[in-house]
């Protein structure tokens, strides 16, 4: 009879365990299923040719992980404001995390697609690491570094900045790099990769809009060097509205502007740093690595 009785409170209970489906037992402590995705990060932009940079790394990244899915994200708050004013809704980190949560992802790369590891990348890395271990939540979180986070990323880029300029530039023409630039400790990796790409030709420069160097700094060294032609070209994932503005626009404190008042001629080049696959393949071996700790 006692037996009896125990089989018909226990028999009940298995039933239930083979009929729930499988979330709910996992909701109670069991071991979830691996997950894995990827979100790509980028600081945005408003300007609708910049689309095509993020295009191209969308592609390389599926390429690279076949099968894996892949979420956009942005940091830039200004952006997402005007963005929506249009009628697209951007999403930041954090809401797009949190949409993985829901979805049962358990391990996710996010991959910065900033140039160097400055505020951006930092807050980026802070909010993140929020979601990382929550009860039901995410498992495990790791984000993979910057285009410039090394000295050997500092040698790949110098090299990959080489390959991208015109063919038709003559030796005896300077080239000039505009970078975003920042308060941030981390504009230090602008005058490292100035002395990185000056070591291959003297006769390349980056400059920053915000940091240092400053266009200042390059029109003089350019003077002394007796340069009279000057190849523009962003060093940033995108040709956004710094490169169409700060750097080739017609305001007189624009480079540009800066450069020709001094008898320089001025060649630009319109392209983001995302849309030449020497520095997509940087971005996404930094994913790789990242990614690979899931394994």
């Amino acid at each position: 009879m006692r037996i009896y009785i125990i089989m018909k409170a226990i028999v009940p209970l298995i039933l239930v365990a083979l009929v729930l489906p499988k979330t709910s037992i996992y909701a109670h402590g069991e071991k979830r299923p691996m997950k894995k995705g990827i979100l790509l990060v980028a600081f945005g932009s408003t300007i609708p040719e910049a689309q095509v940079s993020f295009d191209n790394i969308d592609r390389s990244v599926k390429k690279a992980f076949p099968g894996v899915e892949i979420y956009w994200a942005y940091t830039s708050r200004t952006i997402i404001a005007k963005m929506a004013k249009e009628g697209k809704n951007l999403a930041t980190p954090a809401e797009t995390l949190a949409r993985m949560m829901r979805e049962k992802f358990t391990h996710v790369a996010v991959q910065s697609l900033h140039v160097i590891p400055g505020a951006e990348f930092h807050g980026l890395t802070q909010n993140v690491r929020r979601y990382e271990g929550m009860s039901k939540g995410i498992e495990q979180v790791l984000v993979g570094r910057p285009l410039l986070a090394t000295s050997e990323d500092l040698q790949r880029v110098a090299e990959a900045m080489l390959k991208i300029i015109p063919p038709e530039r003559l030796k005896s023409e300077a080239v000039v790099f505009m970078g975003h630039g920042t308060h941030h400790p981390a504009n230090v990796y602008y005058a490292a990769l100035n002395y990185h790409v000056q070591k291959l030709d003297p006769n390349i420069f980056v400059g920053t809009v915000e940091g240092w160097p400053e266009i200042g700094d390059i029109k003089e060294d350019l003077k002394q060097g007796g340069l009279k032609k000057a190849y523009l070209i962003p060093l940033m994932s995108v040709a956004g509205d710094h490169a169409r503005n700060d750097m080739v626009g017609e305001e007189e404190n624009s480079w540009k502007s800066v450069l020709e008042k001094e008898g320089i001629k001025c060649e630009p080049v319109l392209k983001g740093l995302a849309e030449h696959q020497e520095f997509v393949d940087i971005w996404v071996d930094h994913l790789r690595t990242a990614f690979g700790h899931f394994d």
